[in-house]
């Protein structure tokens, strides 16, 4: 499998995304961003309340995720221009914590300045970083930061589970 594509990545973050959830302790499920405000439409496929209020969550098919994915995600952070072993684990950081909380992970793992936007010194000190320190650093980087989510005590074990998965297909793809 060609890590470095938008299909193959898609895949893999589709095993980690799943299917209709409505979890209430989950602050994405609510139109609003927080938890108890707005109306508890849910998740599916990885598309939040939080972030996509408008759409109808419940009955979203996985041909729409998909073409949310690629548009407003995979093109808006120019994944193909982050090495190939980079792109899935970018992408799904991107997916689970926001755009900026990912960027500066890849940023303070690249040891650039953690500004939130992928510009030409990210690019450049990304490309000449050595893979396997880059991706391991980065993936401590998601760590470190989900441990420091307040909800860590309820979903902390599923996303551990998610960096584990991700370490063996850095692995696959280094």
């Amino acid at each position: 499998m060609n890590p470095g594509n938008f299909d193959s990545s898609f895949d893999r973050v589709f095993v980690n995304e799943g299917g209709f959830t409505e979890v209430r302790e989950d602050r994405g499920n609510w139109t609003s961003g927080k938890v108890g405000e707005g109306e508890l439409r849910g998740t599916k496929y990885g598309i939040s309340a939080m972030t996509y209020p408008g759409i109808d969550i419940k009955n979203l098919t996985i041909y729409q995720a998909k073409a949310i994915y690629r548009r407003d995600w995979w093109d808006s952070l120019n994944m193909d221009l982050l090495p190939p072993a980079m792109q899935y684990q970018m992408f799904d950081a991107a997916l689970n914590h926001g755009m900026r909380p990912a960027t500066k992970m890849l940023q303070n793992a690249a040891g650039v300045k953690a500004d939130g936007s992928i510009g030409p010194v990210t690019r450049a000190t990304v490309a000449n970083t050595d893979i396997n320190d880059l991706l391991m650093r980065f993936l401590g980087e998601r760590l470190i930061f989900m441990t420091n989510v307040s909800t860590w005590h309820l979903f902390g074990k599923g996303w551990a589970r998610r960096i584990a998965h991700n370490l063996k297909l850095a692995a696959e793809d280094n």
